[in-house]
């Protein structure tokens, strides 16, 4: 089952967050075992949600287990300034 990872943050550094993205979703490709895609939702008062979806749950813990350890994903991370909430779900698909 594809498993979704939500985080919403605070990152009132739009240009700087934005000009990281790039560079994160290259890394995560590369280096991230189950990575499947992101999208990334601007809220309202410098918030944003991240919907990133991973083939199984456990390669989403691989992945937040390694935290920020290339340079493209740092640079998201820097410009981030507070987490809101973390959660994980399971997609579901009613065909």
């Amino acid at each position: 089952m594809t498993a979704v990872e939500l985080t919403r943050f605070k990152a009132a550094r739009r240009d700087e967050l934005l000009a990281a993205r790039p560079g994160m979703l290259a890394d995560f490709a590369a280096d991230r075992k189950g990575f499947v895609s992101a999208r990334l939702v601007e809220l309202a008062d410098d918030e944003w949600l991240d919907i990133v979806e991973w083939e199984t749950s456990e390669d989403y813990k691989e992945s937040s287990a390694k935290g920020p350890n290339l340079p493209g994903i740092a640079a998201f991370f820097a410009a981030i300034d507070a987490l809101v909430s973390a959660e994980e779900g399971v997609l579901s698909s009613f065909d």
